[in-house]
């Protein structure tokens, strides 16, 4: 492991860039897993590592010590002050280790035949990463991110993803309303219109595109036209609406339901 202690190093400004901005990660084409839990997901999935960064008081915790020794001298290794590893840290709470990986090449959004989850605008990260974490225990495999969704591959957003990214097909800047309108089966979008049905009495055994607008505007009209019902989330209590996270998981988890009594 290498030594650095300065904030002038080549190194650190590249670290404090991917951290801090999304136009430079996408410049330079790589991003950050934060924490010993992403880059344990990391290698179980053998997604390649191109450098490794730990703070001096992180170098003498097992749990980082372990990893160190599973990814072996082949992955460049740089010890940061306390200090300075939080200058580079993506998070408020360093948790005193960082992985460097490239982005993912973008895939062929080719016809989907299965479940899927298509986001109209959610723009907070912490929501984001929680909804792919739901999809990947759901059993989705497949998340389209319309124009206006966050980053999926930020640092942020791989935290809260908890390492559903390494199992998922995740798509960004999608037209979603255009994809939308040649998919082949039923369009489900959440809504508070008057037309909508209790997710409760639908039949969601069969593939379903389920679409979820951002927090503040919901789905856009556009991609809601697409939708061919609306569905509610019955709430007897005093509450209007639920986080868009919540709102997935309920209706991902009523299908699993549905589908484990066949």
């Amino acid at each position: 492991m290498k030594a650095i202690s300065s904030r002038d190093n080549p190194l650190v400004k590249r670290l404090h860039a991917l951290a801090t901005s999304g136009r430079e990660r996408r410049k330079l084409g790589e991003t950050l897993l934060d924490g010993p839990h992403l880059l344990q997901a990391a290698l179980e999935c053998s997604y390649p590592l191109k450098g490794l960064v730990v703070s001096a008081s992180g170098v003498d915790k097992a749990e980082i010590a372990a990893l160190l020794d599973e990814v072996g001298s082949d992955v460049p290794c740089h010890v940061l002050p306390d200090t300075l590893f939080a200058h580079v840290s993506p998070v408020d709470t360093p948790s005193g280790l960082l992985a460097i990986i490239d982005l993912p090449a973008a895939k062929p959004l080719v016809t989907i035949v299965e479940n899927l989850v298509v986001l109209d605008g959610v723009q907070d990260p912490g929501n984001l990463g929680t909804i792919l974490r739901t999809a990947a225990a759901a059993g989705v495999r497949h998340v389209l991110l319309a124009e206006g969704c966050a980053g999926a591959w930020s640092p942020r957003v791989l935290r809260a993803g908890m390492g559903a990214h390494f199992v998922l097909d995740v798509h960004e800047r999608v037209d979603a309303a255009t994809w939308l309108r040649g998919f082949g089966g039923q369009v489900f979008a959440t809504a508070l219109s008057a037309d909508a049905c209790s997710l409760y009495e639908l039949d969601l055994r069969a593939p379903v595109a389920w679409v979820f607008g951002g927090e503040g505007q919901g789905v856009s009209s556009e991609v809601m036209a697409c939708a061919t019902r609306h569905v509610l989330i019955p709430m007897p209590g005093a509450i209007e609406s639920l986080n868009v996270g919540a709102a997935v998981a309920v209706c991902l988890f009523e299908q699993a339901r549905q589908r484990s009594l066949r």
